[in-house]
Formats: structure tokens, C-alpha cells, sequence
């Protein structure tokens, strides 16, 4: 049942956490219903949170209960006069609800109460169109924002007709303008899903040419907020924005990396992930999100900090599971623990001495070198070792085996030739195989040399 209005469910502006910014900021209620005993007030402080990122200055927090959401305007019509009472005290200019509204309970209740309602959907799809700045990305959020938009159309008051009967061929009834949104909504869904077909072919060229160099693709994933960003920058020393609020970054971004026994190598800073994201993200983002689902490792990076540390990281592990990413072989980098007292930066490993887990702090820049060692660790494949008889006119191919110490043993025949056993990681083999086809006939000779 709906909890009787008190001022215990009733938050001013000085406890929501924020002020506004400026005299345009939109004044907003916030209204947020339990739907189980067990009343789930992390996921309401994550809200008020996406609010203030959202850039609106929250006036009120209305919470309520309910063993299932009402038809008509999901709270219920005692808890949804309430709503329209804070409206009009705080002089309100947006409702913004923590669930997924239905197109009519959206407009029962925008009627009751006079004013724009944004559910969780719709909030979480303005901050992304606040954040994109490529145009990938603002492709994307369009996308997502018409797919929301268009099961949300209501019919306008008068002037439906968009023809009128007077002419031949224009008698009878016309196209309404409802029709008519509709109708332009789905071209330009239809617009924009071809040009996100062209930039998702041009994605996959390049992660095909990458795979055929074999240059391992490294996927950063995480709950937003968790540092990614800031990690990001402190590997390949970009400058890719960071800052502490949700979704401070939307934009992928690709930068190489150069890692002992390994190479060169791909880093991706990807969108970050939340509790119940939109299905419409998922879908709108499913290019950029196929950089992760494709990758070769996942640095799965967590706030150590966060005292819903393991909500988080099954919130992190459902996504991936949708996308496709839950069999990629992942690394745990549990950030920011200089917020944490007696944590020094460590790896853990398994029984197989693989690393599980990497215990960093980003922002200072403490456990950087471990992350890396544990990097090459997890995408170091079996080592190859190989016999090869150098002729004197392949210094070049020696000069590479040096550099990468990896040369065991070595003998000079009578001819002048090295004759010299190398032990090296399967995947940079496979790349000097790919630069140098002289090597396997390299090998044959080794063998008619020790024959």
C-alpha cells in the first residue's frame, strides 16, 4: 500500500546534495516507489545522483510503497495527488520518476500534475545526449531517444486534419498530425540506423585489420564513475575527460599501447555501465558495444571505495552477459584504493598462477606497473620455440630476436651462419612469420643443418 505522505519520505533542496548552477536550472521532483519489503536505497541515491548529473535542481524526493506498480499512474492515485501538491508548493517544472513508465502512465500522470514526466529511461538517454561529442556517438543517442520517444506520442487538441476536402483528390478525412509524427519519426529511425550501418562496417574493417596483425584488442568495462577514464589516461597518457559524476564520458576511444612480451596492443575506453540500462542503449550502442564483446581481454575496473562494490559488479557482469562479453577473458582492477586504509597495490592469482585481480589507484598513479605486468601475464599465450639457421644476409631478423631476448642458444657454422634456438610468445611468432615468410624456410634448413 502507499505509505501516508510524512516528512520523512520529503527532502529539501539542502539535503539533495546539490545547488543549482544557474537561474535556468529546471526545478524537479523526484519521485521514487519500493515495490518490496526490502527497500532499496542505494538504487534511490543513484537516482538522485543521475539527476544532478543531469544538471536539474532537485526541489523534493517523494518515495512511496506498493506491492505492484498501478495501472493507471504507477504510484498510485493517493501518492500521485502528493506528487501534483509538490509540484505546485516547489513550483516544479519536471517529474522525474526511478522507473520505467508506460506511454499512458507517463501521460496520466504529466495531465494530473501540469508538468513534463521523465522516467529513468528518458533521464538517463538526456544526460547521454548532454555527452556525446563524436559523431558516432550522437548518432547513437538519436537513435535512442527516437525509439523512446516514438511509443510516447500523444494526440495534439484540434487542427488533426492535416488535408482538407475542397479539391479533387483531397476530399475526406487527411493524415492526422499524429500519423504524421509517427510516420517521420520511423524515416528518420530508419536515416539514422544506415548511417550507424556505415560507421559499424568501417568499425569492423578496422577491427578485422587489427586482427589479422594480431594486435590484441584490451576493453576497459566498468560501473560509471569507477575510473576507467582516469585509467585510461594513465596508460596511454591521453586526454580523454574525466571527472567525478556518472556517464562523464560517452564517446569511445582507441589508443595503442605497448606492453613487455606482448607489443603493441589496443585500449578501449568504453561507455560505463548502470543498474537496469535502457534496452534501447544496448541496441543503439551496439557497435561501440561490439569492441568489448570482441575483445581480447577485459579490464573490468571497480571502486574498490564503493560500498556497493558487489552490486556493482553483478550490475557490470549482467550487461556484458546481454552483450555477449561474458565468456571474454576478463581482469579484475579494483580502483581507488587509496580511499581505503591498510590496502597496498597488489595482484592476487589463481591456483594456476594466472592474475585474477589488480589492486590499484589510479589517480595517484600506485600499482600502474602492476597493471601492466598482470596485462602481459593474461594475454601472453604459450610460448614457441623454434630452431632457425640465420644466413649472414639476415642480420635484420637477428637484430629483432636481440631486441626481444629471446635467443636460448646460438652457434656459428663454418659457413658463417647462426644456427640459433629462440623461445618466444605464440602471438609476436606468428607477426614476425607474417613480416618475414623467409622464416619457415629458416627452419627447414635448421633441420637439415642438425640432420
Amino acid at each position: 500500500m502507499i505509505s501516508q505522505p510524512s516528512t520523512d519520505n520529503v527532502f529539501g533542496l539542502a539535503q539533495s546534495g546539490k545547488a543549482p548552477t544557474s537561474a535556468q536550472t529546471e526545478r524537479a521532483i523526484l519521485v521514487h516507489l519500493y515495490l518490496s519489503q526490502v527497500k532499496d536505497t542505494e538504487n534511490l541515491l543513484e537516482f538522485q545522483t543521475l539527476a544532478q548529473s543531469a544538471g536539474v535542481e532537485i526541489a523534493a524526493v517523494l518515495t512511496g510503497s506498493r506491492q505492484t506498480p498501478h495501472i493507471k499512474y504507477y504510484v498510485g492515485q493517493g501518492k500521485a495527488q502528493e506528487i501534483a501538491q509538490a509540484v505546485e508548493t516547489f513550483n516544479a517544472a519536471v517529474i522525474l520518476v526511478n522507473h520505467a513508465l508506460s506511454p499512458a502512465q507517463n501521460r496520466n500522470l504529466s495531465q494530473l500534475c501540469g508538468c513534463r514526466v521523465v522516467d529513468r529511461t528518458g533521464l538517463i538517454l538526456d544526460i547521454f545526449a548532454q555527452r556525446a561529442r563524436s559523431h558516432e556517438g550522437k548518432l547513437q543517442v538519436e537513435l535512442a531517444q527516437l525509439r523512446h520517444l516514438s511509443s510516447r506520442l500523444v494526440r495534439r487538441l484540434g487542427h488533426q486534419d492535416q488535408q482538407k476536402g475542397g479539391a479533387v483528390g483531397l476530399r475526406g478525412p487527411g493524415e492526422t498530425q499524429l500519423e504524421t509524427d509517427k510516420r517521420l519519426i520511423k524515416l528518420k529511425i530508419l536515416q539514422l540506423q544506415n548511417r550507424l550501418e556505415k560507421v559499424h562496417k568501417q568499425r569492423s574493417q578496422n577491427r578485422k585489420t587489427r586482427q589479422k596483425a594480431d594486435i590484441p584488442t584490451i576493453s576497459l568495462v566498468g560501473y560509471t564513475n569507477a575510473g576507467k577514464s582516469t585509467l585510461f589516461n594513465r596508460l596511454t597518457n591521453a586526454n580523454v575527460y574525466a571527472a567525478d559524476q556518472l556517464f562523464a564520458t560517452l564517446d569511445p576511444t582507441l589508443r595503442r599501447l605497448s606492453l613487455q612480451d606482448v607489443g603493441t596492443a589496443i585500449l578501449a575506453d568504453t561507455v560505463g555501465f548502470i543498474r537496469f540500462l535502457p534496452h534501447d542503449l544496448v541496441s543503439a550502442f551496439k557497435s561501440t558495444l561490439q569492441e568489448t564483446s570482441e575483445a581480447d581481454l577485459l579490464l573490468h575496473v571497480i571502486d574498490a571505495a564503493d560500498s556497493r562494490r558487489d552490486e556493482n559488479i553483478a550490475a557490470v557482469n549482467q550487461v556484458l552477459e546481454n552483450i555477449q562479453a561474458h565468456d571474454v577473458p576478463s581482469l579484475l582492477v579494483f580502483n581507488k584504493i587509496d580511499r581505503l586504509e591498510g590496502v597496498a597495490p597488489h595482484i592476487t592469482y589463481d591456483d594456476e598462477g594466472s592474475p585474477t585481480a589488480v589492486y590499484l589507484a589510479a589517480e595517484t598513479e600506485q600499482g600502474i606497473d602492476l597493471l601492466l605486468h598482470a596485462i602481459s601475464a593474461k594475454l601472453k599465450n604459450e610460448l614457441t620455440r623454434q630452431t632457425l639457421l640465420l644466413p649472414v644476409t639476415s642480420g635484420r631478423i637477428y637484430a629483432k630476436f636481440y631486441q626481444q631476448q629471446c635467443i636460448l642458444s646460438e652457434q656459428l657454422t663454418p659457413f658463417g651462419d647462426r644456427l640459433i634456438d629462440i623461445e618466444v610468445d605464440h602471438i609476436q611468432w606468428q607477426k614476425w612469420l607474417k613480416q618475414y615468410p623467409e622464416l619457415n624456410e629458416f627452419a627447414e634448413l635448421a633441420k637439415w643443418e642438425q640432420a
